[in-house]
């Protein structure tokens, strides 16, 4: 499991109860009816705040849509992980009872859909509802199905034939988008795999169909190299294998909605640094700031990815996606790697954005898409104001997880809000805060926790998100001093007691089991 919870049966215990004092909701839908047409982002803005039908974002953290319950009337976060300790005003946490080892979001999310108390937290505010969520499958939809909630995704079986990253450069070629040269073949041994990849030369990287960054994604220059991880390559029905180029990642969000695809900014990714992630291509935060791409760059990214909205519109996709993006430092393309057909661990920088606040969130155009209401604006105008860099300020994340090899049961952990620290490096926790909203200056960052107190840390699980003014890299990709001050701050706010070996598989501790964020 990504987080330090370990995912075993467990007794019943004393949970939080966040939001239970909350006033149930008017039946009603947002005021003026669903008749009226929206013409243009003040009237989005202005009807989202007089909402008063019930949207759940439910996960197991809040961390993906933080700051969506201030521009949403009735939004409520239903979460697994009390990563506030009860201070949240708009997230309900239910108390812990006893349930099957979580392998998956999908499970977390299943296991909060049949607990009676968020069927009861549900009921009392109000009939019908919407529920977001990270990740689903089809029990979680008839779950929703059966308390009247309406998932405002597409369905389970479509994201997750989107989600094939096989598939997702079959539509990328189809819409006319370039991906790092490729071949799409079933690979059983090593001799096949280079008959199948002759052109792309000696270094590859291969990816199967499905799995998070850093665990299904292998690097392969010889045969030794190949034995690491045949397993998991021979066993797919089919693989991605690409030529490895020297490349920079980088992230863009947008949305498939009725009027177009609307297309965030292009972010740079932190990937594989050792302070943050024990894995190799693994994901651990982002950056957004005006110079991080030329123009050149940035209208190639965002030409993309309006050509692969009109893909996924074309399969009958709308809302929310994310594309990962590749470029060539050397020969200077652009190419795409990967779809998240969902909102991301990149999504609360999209959505707090200074841009975001001048118009509206990107993730309001997805909820639109679901309320039955009609509505006008100007996708091009959207796009245009989004990609000026006047428009673009400066804000990085640092996802943060245990990458020591040992286990500890955590007897103290940094609470989440507003931190700040000095010139020494020293940090300290200044007040609770619910998102980055109050951090003005680069000598304060807000800190998300995930692992806490009773919790256990375990190489891969998940510490916390830090987000901070500024950036994290410096111009050549390094982390900056600041980003590693930070890193080692919070991480010395931790404290637990070694497991041994035998006890540490008995709490149900699985390093590396699944993503959260």
């Amino acid at each position: 499991m990504g987080s330090g919870r370990p995912p075993t049966k467990s007794a019943p215990k004393k949970g939080k109860s966040l939001a239970s004092g909350a006033r149930p909701l008017a039946s009603d839908h947002a005021a003026d009816g669903d008749q009226r047409r929206l013409r243009g982002i003040s009237d989005i803005r202005r009807f989202f705040y007089r909402n008063t039908e019930p949207v759940y974002f439910i996960s197991a953290t809040p961390f993906n849509l933080l700051g969506m319950d201030e521009w949403v009337r009735g939004f409520t976060y239903i979460n697994a992980i009390d990563c506030f300790d009860g201070q949240h005003p708009n997230v309900f946490v239910p108390p812990e009872i006893e349930h099957e080892p979580w392998t998956s979001i999908e499970d977390i999310n299943n296991y909060l859909l049949s607990h009676p108390a968020v069927a009861e937290f549900i009921k009392q505010r109000g009939k019908g509802g919407k529920a977001v969520f990270l990740m689903f499958d089809e029990k979680t939809e008839a779950l929703c199905k059966e308390l009247g909630l309406e998932v405002c995704f597409p369905t389970a079986a479509l994201r997750n034939a989107i989600d094939d990253k096989v598939e997702t450069t079959r539509i990328a070629d189809r819409a006319g988008v370039k991906s790092v040269p490729n071949v799409l073949a079933k690979i059983d041994s090593y001799k096949a795999l280079r008959k199948a990849t002759a052109k792309l030369g000696d270094d590859l990287v291969i990816q199967t169909a499905y799995g998070d960054s850093g665990h299904t994604t292998f690097f392969v220059s010889n045969e030794a190299d190949f034995e690491k991880h045949a397993a998991d390559i021979t066993e797919a029905p089919e693989v991605k294998v690409m030529k490895r180029i020297r490349c920079r990642g980088a992230a863009l969000e947008a949305c498939v909605t009725s009027n177009g695809t609307i297309v965030g900014p292009l972010m740079t990714e932190l990937v594989g640094f050792k302070e943050l992630t024990p894995y190799r291509g693994g994901w651990c935060g982002n950056e957004v700031f005006a110079g991080a791409f030329d123009a050149k760059t940035r209208k190639k990214a965002r030409d993309a990815a309006m050509k692969f909205g009109d893909g996924l519109a074309a399969q009958g996709y709308r809302g929310y996606f994310e594309l990962d993006f590749l470029t060539d430092l050397d020969a200077g393309k652009v190419y795409l790697g990967e779809c998240n057909p969902r909102i991301t661990g990149a999504s609360s920088m999209t959505n707090l954005s200074s841009f975001a606040h001048a118009d509206a969130p990107l993730f309001l155009f997805h909820l639109l898409e679901w309320m039955g209401i009609k509505s006008d604006y100007d996708v091009d105008d959207l796009n245009t104001r989004w990609s000026d860099p006047e428009n673009i300020d400066s804000w990085s994340q640092l996802v943060m997880k245990y990458t020591g090899d040992d286990v500890k049961h955590i007897t103290a952990a940094p609470p989440s809000g507003l931190w700040e620290i000095d010139g020494s490096g020293q940090i300290r926790h200044v007040r609770m805060q619910t998102h980055r909203r109050t951090v003005q200056h680069e000598n304060r960052a807000f800190f998300l926790r995930i692992s806490g107190e009773g919790d256990y840390l375990y190489n891969g699980a998940d510490l916390g998100i830090l987000v901070s003014p500024g950036r994290f890299m410096t111009d050549n990709f390094d982390l900056t001093e600041r980003a590693k001050a930070w890193t080692h701050g919070i991480q010395s706010h931790y404290a637990g007691t070694p497991v041994a070996p035998a006890q540490s598989i008995d709490a149900g501790v699985e390093p590396g089991g699944f993503k959260l964020l």
